[in-house]
């Protein structure tokens, strides 16, 4: 099947939460004498810790660090708020626990979509997330989803949204903002990615962006979309 028409030549993609389910991965990695209720609450407040902890050395203009250590000393700040929890983690578990987020499945709709951007579209597929590079090659591999390139805050020196984060992507593809779409479930995300002149689209994840106000996130984005089932046919008709 030829490719459709597009204007654009590629697709940046954010990874966890945007393509990745990573909350069933860290549920899993907490202890069973903790219950799922809890779990489940545990995994969103660390998640949502190291975003805080991310935005604070962004705005601090810190280099990237290793996103294990981020998430090693956020885990330690939640555990010291459950005191009542505390002694279910011992030193095992929350070295398994970091581990988990090496291992995470692709949402169920994920990989048909960006088939289709490849193979239907024409168009070139990339990651663009904070993390390191470890993280993305262990993290391609768990979820079975191919990519031309994975970009990582390490690889690039900068921390998204930084808009030195999207140009200097752009910069090694070759690739101008207005050919470029950026898909993520991350508001402060797609915000560096408007700066810099690209196309965005919102996938609204309920494991994340959980402190945002999603009636303002609706309008502030070129699409917004409740999983990428649509992307394809989306990204098709943004052209017109």
């Amino acid at each position: 099947m030829p490719a459709l028409q597009t204007k654009f030549k590629a697709v940046f993609f954010d990874f966890m939460g945007t393509c990745l389910d990573w909350h069933s991965s860290i549920v899993r990695s907490l202890p069973p004498s903790i219950s799922q209720t809890d779990a489940s609450k545990l995994a969103l407040e660390w998640r949502r810790q190291y975003f805080i902890e991310n935005d604070q050395r962004f705005r601090q203009n810190l280099q990237p660090e290793d996103i294990d250590d981020t998430l090693a000393r956020t885990l330690e700040v939640i555990l010291s708020q459950s005191s009542h929890q505390e002694s279910h983690f011992d030193a095992d578990t929350k070295r398994r626990m970091i581990e988990a987020w090496h291992s995470q499945p692709a949402w169920p709709e994920v990989q048909k979509a960006i088939k289709a951007l490849q193979e239907d579209l024409g168009l070139e597929v990339f990651v663009h997330a904070n993390g390191t590079t470890r993280l993305q090659l262990d993290l391609t591999r768990s979820s079975g989803l191919n990519f031309n390139m994975l970009f990582s805050s390490q690889l690039l020196g900068v921390y998204k949204p930084s808009t030195d984060a999207y140009q200097k992507a752009l910069q090694l593809v070759k690739l101008k903002p207005d050919e470029v779409v950026m898909v993520a479930a991350h508001a402060y995300d797609l915000r560096g990615a408007q700066k810099t002149g690209m196309k965005t689209i919102y996938i609204h994840r309920w494991t994340d962006d959980i402190d945002e106000d999603m009636k303002k996130v609706r309008t502030e984005f070129d699409a917004f979309l409740e999983d990428m089932g649509g992307l394809p046919s989306v990204i098709s008709r943004m052209h017109i």
